[in-house]
């Protein structure tokens, strides 16, 4: 019976150890890479969220992450530690710091992205076309810059 109680033991062991049982973590880091910034003024406004009412704006989602960034050449969204599930970004180069997609008409005077680099056609993109999964690996995502102006 000892070699019995030498396997119950290491049975034990393995299930204490994360990653051994094939549990998924909780959470994951999310990274977004933006690119195609026409300058370095101002900063880069960002809002993630897993609410399809709440994109692209994120105004009525208390869970969203945001980020506020100096704009540069290229700017390193990290939103850090994101619990399973689906999401969507936003992002504005607010080139005048005044915290708002400053707008002509109707129409952005400012930069703007979406992950999945999401299509923009009279209107910002559904939730479901910038929509990514973050399911037990670090998601990276690239979202290059637009400007119509």
């Amino acid at each position: 019976m000892p070699h019995r109680r030498g396997a119950v033991r290491a049975l034990i062991a393995a299930a204490a150890v994360p990653g051994l049982t094939g549990a998924a973590p909780a959470s994951e880091d999310v990274v977004a890479t933006v690119t195609g910034l026409r300058s370095d003024k101002g900063q880069v406004l960002a809002c993630m969220t897993a609410r399809p009412k709440s994109f692209p704006d994120c105004d009525d989602d208390p869970d969203a992450h945001r980020l506020a960034i100096p704009a540069g050449e290229t700017v390193r969204l990290d939103f850090g530690p994101v619990a399973m599930g689906r999401y969507a970004i936003a992002i504005i180069h607010d080139e005048n710091g005044n915290g708002k997609l400053d707008k002509r008409l109707t129409m952005p005077r400012e930069g703007y992205g979406f992950s999945n680099d999401a299509p923009v056609r009279m209107g910002p993109p559904s939730f479901e076309a910038a929509a990514f999964e973050v399911s037990g690996t670090r998601a990276r995502l690239s979202i290059k810059m637009r400007y119509m102006f």
